[in-house]
């Protein structure tokens, strides 16, 4: 599972980290660091265009595919399964063809404390970006009006680092992987299958941070410190 994630770099650092464009729309929506992303928020993707150049987009997340009626059930798409994202319908021709990075500087996992939902922030140790595989999908309402294009994280088994907050845990793709995932090719779904259960949280830290984090209304550097005493 992963319900929150946050997004600190800018589009301009996002560009320079994957050698691509910022596009304008991107840089409008993303001017801020999002310290508390929720479903159906704009978010930074990393795209590939046809012509081979990749893009720094901005995308809401929650996959909504291209036949779907309506928006409603895009909060319930906010995370694809590895084990079944090849043959679910909501996701599968998206893992075909769009499939996207999502760079996140950490992630948001629960646990139960004396009671209450403590929340804990997991990122890499030596500060560098996770880089989560993504599955992107662009729906018009049909009535017409403006495409939304939005995205889906996907998740698998949680490793040893993970598992005592959650059995799941959002798939980070290894930097050598990156440009076969982007190619919007039809890519051998094993090879696609084999990145997926390469994904390991070796590496990353967990620490305890505030109870602000649990409002999607909170923002700020606050959510992301450690939790003071």
């Amino acid at each position: 599972m992963c319900g929150r994630f946050v997004q600190e770099r800018s589009v301009t650092e996002l560009a320079e980290l994957f050698e691509a464009e910022p596009l304008a729309a991107a840089v409008d929506a993303l001017a801020a660091p999002r310290f508390n992303l929720a479903p159906t928020d704009q978010a930074a993707v990393v795209v590939q265009r046809i012509d081979g150049r990749r893009a720094i987009a901005a995308y809401r997340w929650g996959l909504i595919p291209h036949w779907a009626t309506s928006t409603r059930d895009a909060a319930r798409t906010i995370n694809a399964r590895a084990e079944t994202v090849a043959t679910t319908p909501a996701f599968g021709e998206a893992f075909r063809r769009r499939r996207c990075l999502v760079p996140a500087d950490g992630f948001y996992e629960w646990a139960t404390i004396d009671g209450r939902r403590a929340p804990f922030l997991i990122r890499n140790g030596d500060g560098s970006p996770l880089v989560f595989a993504g599955l992107w999908a662009a729906w018009r309402h049909p009535n017409g009006g403006e495409t939304l294009r939005t995205f889906s994280i996907i998740t698998t088994a949680a490793g040893d680092a993970i598992r005592p907050l959650h059995d799941r845990m959002p798939v980070a793709l290894a930097a050598e992987d990156w440009s076969t995932w982007l190619d919007p090719d039809p890519a051998d779904p094993v090879a696609l299958r084999v990145m997926l259960e390469r994904a390991t949280d070796a590496g990353v830290e967990m620490r305890r941070v505030s109870p602000l984090v649990n409002s999607v209304r909170n923002q700020g550097p606050d959510l992301v410190a450690p939790l003071a005493g």
